[in-house]
């Protein structure tokens, strides 16, 4: 079997990768084994002198890594850029804050002596999505391998040039051989790598179905999950909230990664009182943005990573303007090569709508009527999901209290929904459980162990 990387631009072919064969994946999670023995008794000094190494490695090779990820997923080269500084602040942060966050927790009791200690698991295995080839994966190996364990990566199948390149960046920094290995192979493996007795847990970043045919396999053979899932998030826009923020920043949010974000703003809720004038100011900024080559100086929006993904998306689109959508802008598979698909904007998307109901990974936003604020959370709940949300108003204290009505996992008030190394992140719902980042993250993949001393 083979795994091949097309360039989403052009449809081209990049290159071709043979599969690993089930021997070959046993092998290198025995040889992950077998690193993570010493590796788990190293100093957090040691393993933080070799991360910051692996940061150093990201930003100076960034200009490459970003390429690489235009060419196999069309992510746009400034956005690949960003995303490679990003996952060297993470191997930065966790170099410095992974022994204080994982320092025993000493708790009074009839003992002499008597805390929490946190111990490495073992080999965790990552599961990864195409969306953000590097960032998915350093924000769970850089806490994972701090805290001790060793990783293999099963990325997914359309970027095996940046999976390997993931596994050269902890070789070159010195990692001990083995500790973080990339699996080159696909979906039909992962249920017998899960089920590997050398594999203690596994996290997974991708679709809700994917995410549920993982928590049954981990749970089968009782093995800790961690699932960051699909999203839907909502943007409430208030009667007060300042416009020229409010837009900028939707805007900018839906167009992120070429809207292939789970994060992405996706349905903006605007109260009545300002929904004429934020549509307007919205399809107005939206069709500034420029479509194009991901290589290219000024490009806003790449192809979609791939050509059924695309078409998929239009698919939802047309189905929600045959249910009564009101289509403002976009909404046409563009001719040429490429998976492209151009900025568009639904408005009068109500509940039956897949702009309502269903995720929308690219370009499109889904502008919904809210009666108040009352209605507004209400209809930003109304989700199957719960990953993020943000509310914009110029009275702070009313977001506050809107940000804890949303059922979310992250909640956001004037500011787009992002992720952060400094804060957990993760969802409720179909969006998944567990957290990845900040304190929280680092600890999903220990032994929370009680030590008793009398």
């Amino acid at each position: 079997m083979t795994i091949a990387s097309v360039n989403p631009a052009t449809g081209q072919k990049i290159k071709t990768y043979d599969e690993m064969t089930p021997d070959q994946v046993s092998a290198a999670v025995a040889q992950a084994h077998e690193a993570w023995k010493s590796w788990r008794t190293t100093s957090f000094a040691d393993r933080g002198r070799l991360m910051k190494r692996a940061g150093e490695i990201l930003r100076r090779r960034k200009e490459e890594f970003a390429r690489l990820m235009a060419i196999e997923m069309g992510k746009p080269l400034k956005q690949g850029i960003a995303e490679t500084e990003k996952c060297a602040w993470s191997c930065d942060y966790y170099a410095d804050h992974a022994e204080g966050h994982l320092a025993p927790d000493v708790i009074t009791t009839d003992a002499s002596k008597s805390y929490v200690a946190c111990d490495p698991l073992g080999v965790v295995l990552a599961v990864m999505p195409w969306n953000f080839p590097l960032w998915q994966v350093f924000r769970f190996a850089a806490p994972a391998l701090m805290a001790g364990n060793a990783a293999v990566l099963k990325h997914a199948s359309n970027v095996p040039g940046c999976a390997l390149v993931i596994e050269e960046v902890f070789d070159q920094a010195g990692f001990p051989k083995g500790v973080f290995r990339t699996l080159l192979i696909g979906s039909s493996q992962v249920k017998a790598v899960i089920e590997h007795p050398l594999v203690r847990a596994v996290t997974l970043t991708g679709s809700t179905p994917a995410g549920k045919a993982v928590a049954a396999q981990a749970g089968a053979v009782v093995k800790k999950a961690v699932l960051e899932l699909g999203g839907s998030d909502a943007y409430i826009v208030l009667e007060d909230a300042d416009l020229d923020l409010a837009v900028q920043t939707c805007v900018t949010s839906r167009l992120i990664n070429s809207g292939q974000s789970c994060v992405n703003a996706k349905r903006f809720v605007v109260v009545e009182p300002q929904l004429a004038a934020f549509t307007e100011r919205f399809v107005a900024l939206m069709k500034t943005k420029k479509i194009g080559d991901p290589l290219a100086d000024g490009t806003d929006i790449g192809p979609q990573a791939r050509f059924d993904l695309r078409d998929d998306l239009h698919k939802q689109v047309v189905e929600s303007v045959r249910k009564g959508a009101t289509l403002l802008l976009g909404g046409e598979i563009p001719p040429g090569t490429g998976a492209y698909y151009p900025p568009t904007v639904l408005a009068d998307v109500r509940p039956g709508m897949p702009a309502y109901d269903e995720e929308l990974f690219g370009p499109v936003a889904a502008i919904v009527k809210a009666k108040d604020e009352h209605d507004a959370v209400r209809i930003a709940n109304d989700s199957i999901f719960g990953l993020g949300a943000s509310v914009f108003t110029k009275d702070v204290a009313r977001g506050e209290r809107l940000a804890r009505d949303l059922e979310a996992g992250c909640t956001f008030v004037n500011g787009l929904v992002a992720s952060d190394p400094r804060l957990p992140f993760g969802g409720i719902k179909e969006s998944g459980y567990g957290r990845e980042l900040g304190s929280y993250g680092i600890k999903e993949f220990v032994n929370t162990k009680t030590v008793y001393i009398k």
